[in-house]
């Protein structure tokens, strides 16, 4: 069995009941970052063996992990912050899974695009969550494709790409275009500006971006014409 197990995106109370009775009775934890789950698991008085999974080794170790799983253990993935699989580590392993047979479970839990989108006052109904942006190649291609796109967007960024998205942003769909942007979800400096993307661009160029950011964009309104790409 494989259970997928959200961790706590900040404040450590956001662990639920159900994830704690997981991680108490797999037989090891698939871990992102050994160091940060050491350190949840530890808060929660919880011990057992730990094979490092991450974005660099997931080819390497996959073999071994599904042999294990295939022998009738059971193991708990766990990504450092959020649902794994969610912009982190766990389509591969999870597709695998499947391919063999094996059981998985996904517990429901923490994930920053949910708040984020809901707190940003934009149309929830819809929206596409497109994660993060190439870093190089292909960003501007990305960004192009949903020139036209009507539902509310989402997007992880970095602080030290969050002006160089909106600004990009802002040229392709337009200054004017509503956004949220929401920065370190459920810890303790919590905030979430609104406004249009031009006024994003000039608080967080008078306010360095600091933390991890969730960035909500509204999508293009189906009465405008719609742009030539």
């Amino acid at each position: 069995m494989l259970y997928i197990v959200p961790t706590p995106i900040g404040n450590l109370s956001d662990i639920t009941r159900r994830a704690v009775d997981v991680l108490g009775k797999v037989d090891f934890f698939l871990a992102e970052d050994t160091r940060t789950s050491g350190v949840l698991l530890k808060h929660l008085e919880i011990s057992g063996p730990m094979v490092a999974f991450h974005q660099h080794n997931e080819h390497k170790v996959l073999a071994g992990i599904i042999g294990r799983l295939k022998a009738g253990e059971s193991a708990a993935l766990l990504s450092d912050a959020g649902t794994p699989g969610i912009s982190d580590p766990g389509y591969l392993l999870i597709r695998e899974c499947i391919r063999e047979d094996i059981s998985i479970i996904c517990l429901p839990g923490p994930t920053a695009f949910v708040p984020a989108l809901v707190n940003s006052g934009l149309p929830c109904d819809r929206f596409v969550f497109e994660g993060f942006l190439p870093h190089k190649k292909g960003r501007l291609k990305r960004i192009t494709s949903l020139l036209n796109e009507t539902r509310t967007m989402v997007f992880y960024e970095s602080p030290y790409r969050l002006l160089k998205t909106l600004s990009q942003l802002a040229a392709g769909l337009g200054e004017n275009r509503q956004a949220s942007v929401s920065r370190e979800i459920s810890k303790i400096y919590e905030e979430t500006v609104r406004g249009s993307l031009a006024e994003l661009i000039s608080h967080f160029s008078s306010v360095p971006p600091k933390g991890e950011f969730t960035l909500v964009v509204a999508g293009r309104d189906e009465k405008d014409e719609p742009a030539v790409i």
